[in-house]
């Protein structure tokens, strides 16, 4: 069983060393990591653990904050492919693919930004409307989006009016980014969190700049 770990811990030499030797003496194995961002004193790290079969994610959580100034920011299952090169490897795909290469690029989004679902947002003279969506985006649409057309990449307020009910209840962070044109929006949600950092906005926009220019 892997987990996807967000933790925040001091950004001082050592600091990871003392994590990976935490988590391992719960029996837990550290498969990748990514640095999301950095602040002041302390960074915000992804990390995909692998733990045997019947562990509960608790250990891990109580494992990694009984250091000091550890915090476990959240803890989801994960089942994505382990790849240091998924956005370019998602580029790729995108530019070879013949027809439905939106699809292609919803369906691959979650895997690389690490998100629960995508979906790809249009805008017309009737409104907003979804152009497609990856499998786990949730049937439940918005009826408008007040934020189209939109310039450069967003962190979205997952409160505003325009959010589905459903959506609210699930407190799902939501982000979106421009593809090759303010009409047509790459947007992601991660249903429970966490918030996305804006290093993780930054990150979808370039990813959906570049998609954007191939597309055309």
């Amino acid at each position: 069983m892997s987990y996807l770990l967000r933790v925040q811990l001091p950004d001082r030499p050592g600091s990871l060393g003392a994590l990976a030797l935490a988590l391992g003496s719960v029996g837990a194995d550290i498969l990748s990591l990514d640095v999301v961002d950095r602040g002041a004193g302390f960074a915000i790290d992804d990390l995909v653990v692998d733990v045997e079969p019947g562990k509960l994610p608790d250990t891990l959580i109580t494992a990694a904050e009984a250091l000091d100034g550890v915090t476990v920011d959240s803890i989801r299952p994960y089942a994505g492919i382990l790849d240091t090169h998924r956005e370019l490897e998602l580029i790729d795909q995108v530019s070879a693919a013949r027809d439905d290469r939106l699809q292609v690029l919803v369906d691959g989004a979650p895997r690389v930004l690490r998100v629960s679902w995508a979906t790809v947002v249009g805008i017309g003279p009737q409104g907003s409307y979804r152009i497609v969506g990856s499998p786990g985006a949730p049937e439940t649409r918005p009826a408008d989006t007040p934020w189209m057309p939109l310039e450069k990449p967003t962190l979205l307020d997952h409160e505003a009016g325009w959010v589905p009910q459903l959506w609210r209840d699930m407190d799902t962070m939501l982000a979106a980014a421009p593809l090759g044109r303010p009409d047509r929006v790459l947007m992601l949600g991660r249903p429970g969190g966490p918030e996305f950092r804006p290093s993780e906005v930054a990150r979808m926009g370039y990813l959906a700049g570049i998609i954007g220019t191939v597309l055309g």
